[in-house]
């Protein structure tokens, strides 16, 4: 039986990795425009990069991919972007070479064990950025910015902003004693992970897929805010307000990741290819977690989007304009292939797209893989041409053919091309 690709892991074939790339491409743009540089961190990190003490997130407790190579040191497969690229940081002295904020992005592959779904695999991709500097409001309204108006220009529609505070330490220090004793007398209601949860970061009962629906959740207690933090967020608010991107308050949205503090927000799809509702992407603000992996109290907010489930929205919407056609197809008539040869290479040392014939098939056959493939012009290399040092020309949106110098090729392929769009 021929192999296949693991459980929870998948191809990109190469339609697929240009759509990909497409989103690739257009997220670096965005990356440029608001002045992030783009950082690639190893695979695999020591755990303790992503293990934090009393860490109660499904990721840290039942998701990673962990082992021990030579039996001593834990090694951890990336389940997530920031806390490597916040290694780098503190490791690399950014902080201290650099204006903050820190601003960098990111492209790379995580690794988490959980069960396989539609958009969500073992092995998967996250775009992201990370801004690390002084605590402002203005960078947590730009960052959802950047995400938004990058979800934007793809041209999804049905796009919706969530945004909830965590709060300051105070705030949430109060708050999570509150939920502890609110939800005490409901304990045995609780599903397994969330009584463990209980006493360790009962705010991630609010989001629990088994828990939060039920009544006793939906009816526990608000977060009190500090007046510095209750005006902290109305700050976010205002400049989201500034740049008109709408948004919806979300009083049980936690995230995932037991780090974040105040702002912590998802973008997510109303599309019915999604399911009732997805995310696209999500993030927040962390004020303690540099510090904790030994770096300044600085604090740092960022996000990421899931590639795989961003793909199979832009597939249902149909967003993707992808451009398979061929600048040219070089038909040889010949035996000996070195002249058509050498006419392909010239052409792709050009920044032509060029397909050849490899195997001497009839003309009819070349012509027809010529129009499979799209070529604009067709490049015919028979007996004569070979003699007088020319190329015969066919151009498939003129139907006009002729005949030239194989030293003037490129310069008339230009001008073909120029004056067919003038």
């Amino acid at each position: 039986m021929p192999y296949q690709t693991v459980k929870g892991t998948y191809d990109l074939l190469p339609e697929d990795m240009m759509k990909f790339n497409m989103l690739a491409d257009l997220f670096r743009q965005f990356l440029n425009l608001y002045g992030y540089g783009e950082i690639k961190t190893p695979v695999f990190e020591f755990t303790g990069v992503f293990q934090k003490e009393n860490d109660t997130s499904d990721m840290v407790t039942k998701e990673m991919y962990t082992f021990s190579p030579n039996g001593k040191d834990s090694l951890t497969l990336r389940p997530e972007g920031t806390a490597g690229v916040v290694r780098s940081l503190i490791e690399n002295k950014l902080y201290g070479n650099s204006e903050l904020p820190i601003k960098l992005g990111y492209i790379e592959e995580m690794f988490r064990h959980e069960r396989p779904q539609k958009g969500r695999q073992r092995q998967f991709t996250q775009m992201g950025i990370e801004c690390i500097g002084d605590k402002d409001p203005l960078i947590d309204a730009e960052v959802i910015a950047l995400g938004y108006f990058f979800i934007k220009t793809i041209g999804l529609n049905g796009v919706k902003v969530l945004i909830n505070t965590l709060g300051d330490n105070e705030s949430r220090l109060n708050y999570k004693k509150s939920l502890e004793a609110y939800f005490e007398p409901y304990e045995d209601q609780l599903c397994f992970d969330c009584q463990n949860r209980l006493h360790k970061n009962p705010l991630r009962i609010l989001d629990c897929k088994i828990d939060r629906n039920k009544d006793f959740v939906r009816n526990a207690p608000k977060m009190v805010l500090t007046e510095s933090s209750a005006k902290y967020f109305e700050d976010v608010k205002h400049y989201l307000d500034v740049l008109e991107i709408p948004y919806e308050i979300d009083d049980r949205l936690v995230r995932g990741l037991d780090y974040y503090t105040d702002t912590v927000f998802e973008v997510v799809s109303t599309n019915e290819a999604s399911g009732s509702q997805a995310t696209i992407f999500g993030g927040g603000r962390y004020d303690e977690l540099v510090k904790e992996m030994g770096g300044p109290s600085i604090s740092g907010i960022g996000f990421a989007i899931g590639v795989e489930r961003l793909m199979i929205l832009c597939e249902a919407e149909e967003v993707f304009e992808l451009d398979k056609s061929l600048d040219c197809y070089v038909i040889n008539l010949n035996e000996d292939k070195d002249y058509a040869f050498k006419v392909a290479e010239e052409l792709r040392n050009n920044s032509f797209s060029v397909e050849m014939d490899y195997y001497g098939r009839s003309l009819k056959a070349q012509f027809k893989s010529s129009e499979r493939k799209n070529a604009r012009f067709v490049l015919i290399i028979g007996e004569d041409e070979i003699k007088e040092n020319q190329v015969t020309i066919k151009d498939t949106l003129t139907k006009a053919q002729e005949t030239i110098e194989k030293e003037m090729l490129c310069e008339r392929l230009d001008q073909l091309m120029e004056d067919y769009y003038v």
